[in-house]
């Protein structure tokens, strides 16, 4: 076997390697792709969250926020644009989300779902259901609370003036 075709093999060995938690950021789009398409399902659930409507960027103080079965969601782009509806599955593996009442007709008239990427929807209303749901969005609210800044008394050790 010649050098080059080891070296070759070496290459595509350590190519296979599955998915690596130490990957900062690549501008190389292979390397983006593998790490999307390698990664595990609890880094894929961050891949398929949606953007909050205004109202609840307020109330909760985020932009975003992961979709799951349930949430009440508008369709930004697309053929079905402005038409609102709750999820009925999040499929993890292709990123991709079904929305009731958005159905698409075969040629032999049999009807379809249509998935959405979720960055073409917005969300309108979340399923708080769960406890450990609200809890996250607890955690995240309370770290972007305006923290009252008060001046502190003036020790003997200050120089600064008043």
């Amino acid at each position: 076997m010649a050098a080059h075709s080891k070296n070759r093999i070496n290459y595509f060995i350590k190519m296979k390697k599955k998915f690596s938690i130490k990957w900062k950021g690549s501008t190389q789009k292979r390397k983006q792709r593998k790490y999307r398409f390698n990664a595990p399902l609890h880094i894929r659930k961050k891949f398929v969250s949606a953007n909050l409507s205004k109202d609840l960027r307020k109330k909760y103080g985020r932009r975003s926020f992961p979709l799951r079965k349930g949430d009440t969601i508008k369709v930004m782009n697309g053929e079905f644009k402005k038409k609102t509806g709750k999820v009925l599955e999040v499929d993890l593996i292709r990123s991709k989300i079904i929305i009731e009442n958005t159905q698409r007709a075969k040629k032999d008239g049999t009807k379809v779902n249509v998935s959405f990427h979720p960055s073409n929807l917005q969300i309108t209303e979340l399923n708080l259901e769960d406890k450990r749901r609200i809890k996250s969005l607890g955690k995240d609210n309370s770290n972007n609370l305006k923290i009252n800044k008060e001046i502190p008394e003036k020790t003997k050790w200050d120089t600064r003036k008043d």
